[in-house]
């Protein structure tokens, strides 16, 4: 009786997590607190707040040469590359008035030498149009996939 008592108490405590082994997430995200995610997110927190100042050659300096995006499709046309990337973020980029960019961290997965970092985002921005100046706002998930390089890491795919 005392045994199956006990057992009761464990599973209780492990259901409502009370357990010392409960794990602590990085305050503002869903991504558990180790010092690994703590670096990753700290790199992807300068990402962001580079998208929003607009600082094109600190996006640069982050992404690999081996950057390449597929756009998500078979359609080869929309795909982006570093050279690519540079051209977009000299141009198209910089023509944007205004940026807020959250970021929501989901998850920091490793897997083959990579670090891929799912996020969901609100972004909103204030572009040139025909009418004059037009705020647009986005909300979507998206992943960044970023390779360890020294201290720090590159983006591969996902700006």
């Amino acid at each position: 009786m005392m045994r199956k008592l006990l057992l009761i108490a464990l599973l209780s405590c492990a259901q409502i997590g009370t357990f010392g082994c409960s794990k602590t997430n990085i305050p503002h995200t869903d991504v558990e607190d180790t010092s690994e995610n703590r670096k990753v997110i700290s790199f992807c927190e300068d990402y962001r707040k580079a998208v929003e100042e607009k600082d094109v050659a600190r996006l640069l300096k982050m992404a690999s040469p081996r950057y390449f995006e597929d756009g998500g499709n078979t359609n080869p046309e929309d795909d982006l590359d570093f050279s690519g990337l540079k051209d977009y973020l000299t141009s198209t980029f910089l023509k944007t008035q205004a940026i807020r960019y959250e970021i929501r961290y989901r998850v920091v997965a490793k897997d083959e030498g990579k670090v891929f970092v799912e996020f969901s985002y609100s972004a909103s921005y204030r572009i040139p149009g025909l009418k004059g100046e037009e705020w647009r706002h986005t909300v979507a998930d998206n992943r960044l996939e970023l390779v360890p390089e020294g201290d720090s890491f590159k983006i591969l795919a996902g700006m």
